[in-house]
C-alpha cells in the first residue's frame, strides 16, 4: 500500500481555524492585567492600570460596523485578550452584546458568520460571570485554556504573580477547570509554549494532556532569542521520544499535536509560495486607549526595545499609508539568504512583532531567526514519524487485505 492510499480517517489532524483565510481578526485588548507571571511571556509590560473602558470599546465598534468597505472579508472573529480576558468579563458581556444587536440592526454581512474568540489561563473559568456568558453565546464562541502539560511543566513557568518564595504554581487552579471546559467544548484544543527551560518536559507533558482528555495540542517554540547551545539537539530526542510514544500507542488516530505536521521541511518556490507567515496588518488590534495596531504584538506592552506601531484609533481611523508597509510584507522581502535557499524552509515560522523587535533597525523587513536550529530539529523528527507511521500502516493495511482476501477453507470431515 502506498502512502497515498492510505486512508485520512486513520489519522487526526489538528482541526483548521474557524473561517481561517477569511475571517477578519480583530481584537479587543481589554485588559493588561493578569493573575500570572508567566515566565515566557511575551507581554514585557503587563500592568494593572490599562483596562479598557466602554466608551472606548463602542467608539471602536462603531468605526468598524460603519466602515464595510474597509472590512470586506466575509467572516470576523471578535478576539479578546489581556493579560487576562475573563479579568474584564462584564466589559467583554457588554461588547459582545453590543457586537451582536449592532450587526444586526444595521445588517451588516458579519450577522452570520462571526466568533467570540479566547485564550485563557482557566483560572476564572469556573466563575458564575463566566459561566453565564459562555451560556448566552455557546454557538458563536471559541474558548482556549492553556495548560502546559504536566504539573512539573506548567509550573516551572506559570506561576502566579507576586513576589512570594518559593513561586506558586497555577496547575492545580487550571485543571480543576479542564472537565468542565472540555464539556463544553469537546472538541477544544489547548495551546503549549516550549522555552529551553522546559525542554525535557515535552514527551510527557504531550501524553499528560491526552490523557485529561484533550484531543488536539498546539505546540510550538517561542520566538524569542532565549536557545542555549544543545537545545536543538534536547528538543529532538524529546520529538523523537513523543513519535515512538504516539505511534506504539495509537494515539495518532484520535489526538493531534502540532509538533508533527507532513508539510513541514521542505523547499519554498520563490515565486508561488512567497507569501508572509504572519497576519499582521490584515488583523487590527485596540488597546484601551483606542489606539490600532497592525497584531498585538506591536503595542507597547509587547516589545521589548521597540516603539509601539499605531496605525490609527477610534477617532480618527485607520490611516492607510501606515498600513501599507504591512500589507507588502512577503517571505523574500524579509528574509536573509540562508532562509530563501533553505531546504527545509516550508513550516519554519515567524512572528512579525518579534521580527520587528529584534532587528538592528526600526524595520519590518529583517526576519529573525533565532528558532533556525529548533526548526531543523523538528524537521528530522518528523521525518521520524512519518516514516514510522506510515510503515505501521501499511503493515496494518497488509494484514488487513490479507484477513479479507485470505482463501477460506472448509473444514475435513473426518
Amino acid at each position: 500500500m502506498k502512502n497515498n492510499q492510505i486512508k485520512p480517517n486513520k489519522i487526526r489532524e489538528n482541526a483548521s481555524p474557524w473561517q481561517g483565510g477569511i475571517a477578519k481578526s480583530i481584537t479587543f485588548i481589554v485588559t493588561k492585567d493578569c493573575q500570572l507571571a508567566c515566565k515566557y511571556c511575551y507581554l514585557v509590560g503587563k500592568n494593572e492600570k490599562e483596562r479598557m473602558k466602554w466608551p472606548v470599546a463602542k467608539a471602536a465598534i462603531d468605526y468598524i460596523l460603519s466602515h464595510e468597505e474597509m472590512f470586506p472579508e466575509a467572516s470576523v472573529t471578535w478576539d479578546f485578550i489581556g493579560g487576562e480576558p475573563f479579568l474584564e468579563i462584564d466589559l467583554i458581556d457588554q461588547i459582545c452584546d453590543y457586537l451582536k444587536t449592532e450587526m444586526f440592526r444595521l445588517n451588516h454581512h458579519w450577522f452570520n458568520s462571526y466568533r467570540f474568540s479566547f485564550s485563557t489561563n482557566g483560572i476564572n473559568y469556573h466563575t458564575d460571570k463566566v459561566q453565564a456568558f459562555i451560556k448566552k453565546n455557546i454557538t458563536h464562541l471559541s474558548i482556549g485554556i492553556t495548560i502546559d502539560g504536566t504539573r512539573a511543566k506548567h509550573d516551572l513557568n506559570r506561576i502566579w504573580k507576586g513576589d512570594a518564595q518559593p513561586e506558586r504554581g497555577s496547575y492545580d487552579d487550571v485543571v480543576r477547570n479542564i472537565p468542565l471546559w472540555l464539556e463544553q467544548f469537546p472538541n477544544a484544543g489547548t495551546k503549549v509554549t516550549i522555552s529551553s527551560a522546559d525542554i525535557p518536559y515535552i514527551c510527557e507533558s504531550v501524553l499528560h494532556l491526552y490523557s485529561l482528555g484533550i484531543h488536539e495540542v498546539n505546540i510550538n517554540c517561542v520566538f524569542e532569542d532565549v536557545w542555549q547551545e544543545g537545545d536543538d539537539k534536547r528538543f529532538e530526542d524529546q520529538l523523537m521520544q513523543l513519535a515512538d510514544a504516539i505511534i506504539d500507542g495509537g494515539y495518532y488516530a484520535n489526538y493531534a499535536c502540532s509538533f508533527f505536521s507532513e508539510y513541514i521541511g521542505k523547499p519554498l518556490d520563490p515565486v508561488n509560495e512567497n507569501q508572509n507567515w504572519c497576519g499582521a496588518g490584515k488583523m487590527l488590534s485596540i488597546d484601551a486607549a483606542g489606539n490600532f495596531y497592525p497584531c498585538t504584538r506591536f503595542a507597547a506592552y509587547s516589545l521589548r526595545e521597540k516603539r509601539p506601531i499605531i496605525i490609527g484609533n477610534v477617532r480618527d481611523g485607520i490611516d492607510k499609508n501606515k498600513l501599507r508597509p504591512f500589507l507588502t510584507l512577503d517571505r523574500m522581502t524579509q528574509s536573509p539568504d540562508k532562509c530563501k535557499t533553505c531546504e527545509v524552509a516550508s513550516g519554519c515560522a515567524w512572528c512579525q512583532g518579534e521580527n520587528y523587535d529584534a532587528a538592528a533597525t526600526p524595520t519590518i523587513y529583517q526576519r529573525a531567526t533565532a528558532i533556525c536550529l529548533m526548526h531543523k530539529a523538528r524537521v528530522r523528527a518528523n521525518n521520524y514519524y512519518w516514516n514510522k507511521l506510515y510503515r505501521k500502516l501499511e503493515l496494518e493495511g497488509s494484514r488487513e487485505d490479507f484477513e479479507k482476501n485470505k482463501p477460506q477453507v472448509k473444514p475435513i470431515d473426518c
